[in-house]
């Protein structure tokens, strides 16, 4: 490795102020990449889904332009403007053109740089917290997550296996050496998280007739267990659900909201997975004295 890498590190590692300006600056860039996430991996789970529906009724596949996180280049979704370098600068580029395309004047959504200033502010307020640190890098990780689920989520209502399985796996690979905690509860924190909201589903689909949540809720459930351990499910749990009733009751009384209308869990899970990752041991106090 070269010894600028070295020295760089170390300076990371001996100057706090340096690290939490560096990581935020990091998160900002991840932040511009997430948009992309949020925006085209729901689309390649609907290309998959349709080619593996095609194949098994064996007709064939329509030529289709590659669409990857990649491929092809971001564009204009009015006018079809490629999207050039100095116009995909995080929060810089959006506020310079005025939150508008450059070529047809048409609005783009606060939401892209929204989501680059919390991803900065979240992954710089972690490494406050945590310090230079593998509990730092570690919280990154989850954070990039818990934001890109959220918004898939609310624009999709779906927690696609490409993000929640990763994150599941690599909470109990860093818990190995006692990361965020032990590795037996982070095991038993990954199916109680799986089975706690399986039960729920499956008791509410007997009484009801109806579906309450999806599949994917488990598994992100289960993913916080893995990275925090059973200890902190009732709080994540419990946060989860408050969050969830304040901001539901909130969209019926204020935006008629239909009672019908499916609301999404997994951003109420996020947040109670954030609340976890900075308030963990308080929150274990307040029931396990500990």
């Amino acid at each position: 490795m070269p010894d600028f890498v070295f020295v760089f590190l170390d300076t990371l590692r001996d100057s706090p102020g340096f690290f939490i300006i560096f990581s935020t600056l990091l998160g900002l860039m991840v932040g511009s990449f997430l948009n992309v996430v949020i925006h085209r991996l729901p689309r390649m789970m609907e290309l998959a889904w349709q080619a593996e529906h095609l194949e098994a009724e064996g007709k064939p596949q329509p030529e289709r332009t590659r669409y990857n996180l990649v491929t092809p280049r971001s564009r204009c979704p009015h006018c079809q403007h490629v999207i050039g370098a100095m116009e995909n600068i995080p929060v810089f580029s959006y506020l310079l053109l005025g939150g508008k395309c450059r070529q047809c004047k048409t609005k783009i959504s606060p939401r892209y740089p929204l989501v680059e200033i919390f991803t900065a502010a979240l992954t710089g307020l972690a490494s406050w917290h945590f310090g230079y640190s593998s509990l730092a890098v570690a919280s990154w990780f989850i954070i990039f997550a818990l934001i890109a689920l959220t918004f898939i989520d609310l624009d999709t209502h779906l927690l696609p296996d490409d993000i929640t399985l990763p994150l599941l796996w690599a909470g109990l690979l860093f818990n190995l050496s006692d990361g965020f905690t032990d590795l037996s509860s982070a095991v038993a924190g990954a199916a109680a998280g799986y089975l706690v909201l399986w039960s729920v589903y499956w008791l509410f689909k007997l009484v009801t007739g109806k579906e309450g949540m999806g599949y994917g809720d488990f598994k992100l459930l289960a993913a916080l267990g893995a990275w925090f351990g059973w200890q902190l499910l009732p709080a994540v749990i419990l946060l989860s659900s408050i969050a969830g009733s304040i901001i539901g009751i909130g969209l019926i009384v204020l935006t008629k909201h239909g009672r019908e209308t499916p609301i999404p869990f997994g951003p109420y899970l996020a947040l109670g997975g954030v609340a976890a990752l900075f308030f963990g041991k308080q929150l274990s106090q307040l029931y396990l004295g500990g």
